[in-house]
C-alpha cells in the first residue's frame, strides 16, 4: 500500500473538508451536512491495509479534525475514528470490500461515528439535544452525503490503494 501518498491525500481531504466544503454547502444546510471525508479514506485504508494501520490512520486524522474544526473538546473524533478504523479493518479481515458491502459499511460506521461524538458530548454536557433530533437533523443527512461521496471515490481510490498484480508472464518493474 502506498501509505505516504495516502497520508498526503488525507491531509488534502482534511483541508478540503475544512476550507472548501463550508463554501459549497448552502448556508441553510451548514449545520446539517458535515461530511467526514477522512472517515471515508480511513475506511478504505482499514479495508485494504488492515486494522492496525486503519486504527492509527483514523486516530491521527481524527485528532487533527478535533484540533482544526470541532473545538469543544479534543478527542471525540480521534477516539471515534480510531475505533471505526479498527472495526473496519476487523470487518475487512472477515469479508472483502465489494461495492455493496462497502456502501453498507460507510452508512453503518458513519452513523456510529456521529453517535459516538454525540454520546461523548452528551456525557460531558456540552449538548442537551435529544438523540432522535440529532439523528434526523444531522446524522442521517450526513451519512447519506458520505455514502454518495464514497461511491464516487470507490473505483479511483481502490485502483490507487490496491497494488496491481503482475500476470505470470510479466517481469517485475524493480
Amino acid at each position: 500500500m502506498r501509505i505516504n501518498w495516502v497520508i498526503l491525500c488525507g491531509i488534502v481531504l482534511l483541508i478540503v473538508e475544512n476550507a472548501i466544503v463550508p463554501w459549497v454547502v448552502p448556508p441553510e444546510w451548514s449545520e446539517r451536512l458535515l461530511p467526514h471525508l477522512n472517515l471515508i479514506l480511513t475506511l478504505f485504508v482499514a479495508g485494504y491495509a488492515g486494522r492496525h494501520i486503519g486504527f492509527l490512520f483514523g486516530l491521527g486524522f481524527g485528532l487533527l479534525q478535533d484540533m482544526l474544526s470541532y473545538g469543544y473538546m479534543i478527542g471525540p473524533y480521534g477516539f471515534g475514528m480510531g475505533l471505526i478504523g479498527y472495526l473496519a479493518g476487523l470487518i475487512a479481515e472477515r469479508k472483502s470490500f465489494t461495492l455493496g458491502f462497502f456502501a453498507w459499511v460507510v452508512i453503518v460506521l458513519g452513523v456510529m461515528l456521529d453517535s459516538i461524538v454525540y454520546s461523548i458530548y452528551r456525557l460531558f454536557r456540552i449538548t442537551d439535544l435529544q438523540y432522535d433530533f440529532i439523528f434526523y437533523w444531522q446524522i442521517a443527512p450526513t451519512s447519506l452525503l458520505q455514502l454518495m461521496i464514497a461511491l464516487l471515490m470507490y473505483v479511483p481510490v481502490r485502483r490507487f490503494l490496491v497494488k496491481p498484480s503482475l500476470s505470470s508472464g510479466e517481469d517485475s518493474p524493480d
